[in-house]
């Protein structure tokens, strides 16, 4: 274990899962660097400052069900969590829908009519699901009908992803929509006093946890710790190319302060975009590799704050605008995060998220523009008169989303079979690994690579970025099993053929050894009973060499079908069981489907 101690790792990245990596390392004493090209800690989570008034990049609730996470936040912020209600809406065409969607809510907010051409349009696609199922549009519409689609799903998603829904794989809408369906969504709405306090905990509904002033108050504080113990973050530290030999990294030239060097180590740890990553090879990565990487590609982002002189505009934490005539994708009230985000309680932060890609209209406008664009929607949707918009401020975040298109599985496939052959890289995170995970499940990975470093063997790939979520099936974070292979190991279907060949096997061997048995005992109370019993159902049966041969076909006969029968009717107890959980767990995902976008 010594010898451990003697490794120094590089991580690229000081992000949720960089940092991660780092503290945990230092818990351990082995030395390590966190890379960060950025002038602030935290990526996607960090929270920015402009003028005392804190906003973050998107909303981070703080909720998991892995402990060892829940632990490292415990440990590191402690008192400085606040408990939060949840309130969020849905603003489309001019009216507020409840979220989680509510059968009477809905049914006043779209009408009698356009609510019953949802049932039929529902209705058809259970009748006529669409095939292949291999695109978001198809799997949605399979499952919600086309027409709730169209309403709920369509606009916002191509809005937050900027291309249209039938180039978006229908194994992103199976992550992150886990096996939703209208009747779940229906059900889950019409029976919600039934849910225990735990479930509603899980579905992220009611309440959350929220560090006092945003989600980077928790990186800064983990950079800090790692800062004290030993670690070292470099800020403005960006990873130029990875310096590679004999299938191993041998050290990273590194551009700080527009001076280059190399950082040698021992094990790498890697959060940058993948597409970057493989570009950064040096020498250069077969062709096939670099094509497979140019075909990863990503969704910007960008955050448009408004500083309103109103204290309140609005009572939730973030409402969705489905409204196709809007380039705004989802608003978030900072205030009712954490009264401690605003400095001025008279006043209130908006922060309006616009989706996009880097260079194109929105990206390149000037901030000025994009304030006065964020101030017209506001005073468009309602929200606020332009007047009342004092101040604001524009962020920007490159590659905040990895996007799951149609050629993103094999491309991802051929560059992790390329990289399962450098010994000492371990990718991590949301963009490195190029999967939408949380930012739990970002730090689990983290963590998981570092007992690698530390003599583990996990698989990172292997871990399901739901399983977080599935506290009922997995107690351990080393099982990385889907829910669907953990129900099938424990309650396997019974083979009906074998069940019912073994079951016939054993009946006409009994018989056949009972009846040679009563023939050379020559025993007439036995060899009564037999022909009693047996020769009023086997025809031509007797108690007889020839009759055990007799006894042993229709005991074989009927022992096959009644093994059989028991076990298909086993089978199907144990798929309607199945199905019961199932349709549980899709019940609670439902009730966030909206926040996976």
């Amino acid at each position: 274990m010594d010898n451990k101690r003697d490794e120094k790792v590089v991580i690229i990245g000081g992000g949720p899962a960089g940092l991660t990596a780092g503290y945990q390392l230092s818990k351990i004493g082995i030395e390590s660097v966190v890379l960060e090209k950025d002038d602030v800690v935290g990526g996607i989570s960090r929270t920015v400052n402009y003028r005392d008034y804190h906003f973050d990049i998107g909303g981070h609730r703080f909720f998991t069900k892995v402990q060892r996470v829940e632990e490292m936040w415990r440990e590191v912020l402690s008192s400085d969590f606040l408990r939060r209600s949840r309130l969020s809406r849905i603003f489309y065409n001019g009216k507020f829908f409840n979220y989680p969607l509510r059968p009477m809510n809905a049914l006043f907010g779209l009408g009698v009519w356009n609510s019953s051409l949802i049932l039929l349009s529902y209705v058809k696609a259970q009748l006529f699901p669409e095939k292949p199922e291999d695109t978001f549009e198809t799997w949605v519409s399979n499952r919600f009908g086309r027409r709730l689609y169209t309403i709920f799903f369509k606009t916002y998603t191509e809005k937050v992803w900027g291309i249209p829904c039938n180039q978006i794989s229908a194994e992103w809408a199976a992550q992150r929509i886990k096996g939703l369906s209208l009747i779940a969504a229906l059900k889950d709405a019409l029976i919600k006093n039934n849910h225990t306090q735990k479930e509603v905990i899980t579905t992220l509904i009611d309440e959350f946890d929220y560090p006092r002033k945003g989600p980077g108050m928790m990186w800064e504080k983990v950079a800090d710790l790692f800062n004290y113990r030993g670690g070292q973050v470099n800020m403005g530290a960006e990873a130029k190319k990875l310096l590679w030999k004999d299938n191993k990294i041998e050290g990273i030239e590194v551009e700080e302060n527009s001076r280059k060097g190399v950082l040698h180590g021992t094990q790498f740890i890697s959060t940058m975009p993948i597409r970057e990553l493989i570009h950064a090879f040096d020498p250069q990565v077969p062709n096939k590799i670099l094509e497979a990487a140019n075909k990863l590609n990503y969704r910007d982002f960008l955050t448009v704050a408004i500083i309103v002189n109103k204290r309140d505009v609005f009572p939730d934490n973030w409402i969705y605008i489905h409204e196709p005539s809007i380039k705004v994708g989802r608003i978030q009230n900072f205030k009712n995060w954490s009264p401690e985000m605003v400095p001025d309680p008279s006043k209130t932060c908006l922060g309006l998220e616009y989706f996009c890609f880097e260079g194109d209209g929105l990206w390149t406008m000037e901030d000025e523009d994009l304030i006065e664009l964020g101030k017209r929607e506001l005073a468009i949707l309602g929200f606020i008169n332009a007047s009342e918009a004092v101040d604001g401020a524009v962020v920007r975040m490159p590659k905040a989303y990895p996007v799951y298109n149609t050629e993103y599985k094999e491309a991802l496939s051929t560059i992790k079979e390329f990289l399962g052959t450098i010994k000492n890289l371990q990718l991590v995170g949301r963009n490195g690994m190029h999967r939408y995970n949380n930012q739990d499940h970002s730090m689990l990975t983290a963590m998981l690579a570092v007992e690698n470093i530390n003599g583990a063997n996990h698989d990172l790939w292997a871990v399901n970025s739901e399983q977080e979520y599935l506290e009922e099936y997995i107690k351990e974070p080393r099982d990385f099993l889907r829910e669907e292979e953990i129900l099938q190991r424990s309650f396997g279907r019974f083979d009906k053929l074998g069940i019912a060949t073994a079951i016939g096997s054993v009946s006409g061997m009994w018989i056949f050894l009972a009846t040679l048995w009563s023939t050379i005992r020559s025993s007439d109370f036995v060899g009564d009973s037999l022909l009693f019993y047996l020769n009023q159902y086997f025809i031509g049966y007797s108690v007889t060499l020839k009759g055990a041969f007799i006894g042993f076909g229709y005991s074989f006969i009927w022992g096959f079908f009644f093994g059989w029968l028991f076990a298909y009717i086993r089978n199907i107890f144990v798929a309607y069981f199945i199905y019961r959980v199932k349709r549980r767990i899709e019940k609670l995902s439902f009730r966030d489907f909206i926040d996976h976008f």
